[in-house]
């Protein structure tokens, strides 16, 4: 069998830990393939090389997810509820778009005992938030979107007072805010709110500990970053590459 090739499309990619973590996955299970990481600066560049690409899977990270949607030739019926793919299989001359977002944090919400009747707030409304909000929805958890700018469904981060922090003690930070380099940035919260009762989920992973996390922590909150997420998605990922003909 010849060498199979998969890669990640984004921008940017210099401090992502995907490539890494599938190139350790294929030398640890001795597979011979090659993860190639692809950084596109913008829609345009995405455009060119998506017509010519030969990858058999790639996956797609921000700020890609929303609009690759429009260049595949088929979307799986639940990415297409949820408006993101992160994930795509070429069967022969189609690509098939695929969101493993959305097992990722659904496996890392069940690292939690929530309580029954528990409220979310889910800050962000990209690609990744869009899974985010499939799952609530799926699991019936009461949610409020909280944006920088006031979108329809949102509030804003202004709007956050000790009674919303209060009555949604599951927060989940969806931005790419305070992944590294730029680790002193994070969400305009006030933290004085925050408290022993919240449970606080960030897609960072690299730092380990966002600005974010380490604040919330600090307050007495329990809290997850983005790494097991990553890791279930990448598995997810890997199974759906393994249809590709």
């Amino acid at each position: 069998m010849s060498t199979q090739h998969y890669g990640l499309v984004g921008y940017p990619l210099s401090h992502s830990f995907s490539g890494k973590w599938v190139a350790e996955k294929f030398s640890r299970e001795q597979i011979d393939a090659i993860y190639t990481l692809i950084p596109l600066e913008d829609k345009n560049a995405l455009n060119d090389w998506f017509r010519t690409n030969q990858l058999q899977g790639f996956n797609v990270t921000i700020p890609y997810k929303e609009s690759i949607l429009s260049l595949l030739d088929e979307i799986d019926p639940e990415a297409q509820k949820v408006g993101a793919v992160n994930c795509v299989v070429r069967q022969g001359h189609k690509f098939i778009g695929y969101n493993t977002d959305i097992i990722g944090f659904e496996m890392s919400l069940m690292k939690w005992d929530l309580p029954e009747k528990i409220q979310a707030l889910v800050f962000g409304s990209g690609g990744a938030s869009k899974a985010v909000q499939y799952v609530l929805n799926k699991k019936q958890i009461p949610f409020q979107l909280v944006t920088r700018n006031e979108i329809e469904g949102s509030i804003t981060y202004a709007d956050l007072d000790a009674k919303i922090l209060n009555s949604h003690p599951l927060l989940i930070q969806t931005t790419p805010l305070g992944t590294f380099p730029d680790i002193d940035s994070f969400i305009p919260i006030p933290f004085q709110f925050v408290g022993e009762s919240h449970f606080v989920f960030d897609m960072v992973y690299n730092p380990e500990k966002s600005a974010f996390l380490e604040r919330c922590e600090s307050r007495g909150a329990s809290i997850q970053n983005g790494w097991y997420m990553l890791e279930q998605q990448a598995m997810a990922s890997w199974k759906l590459f393994q249809t590709s003909k």
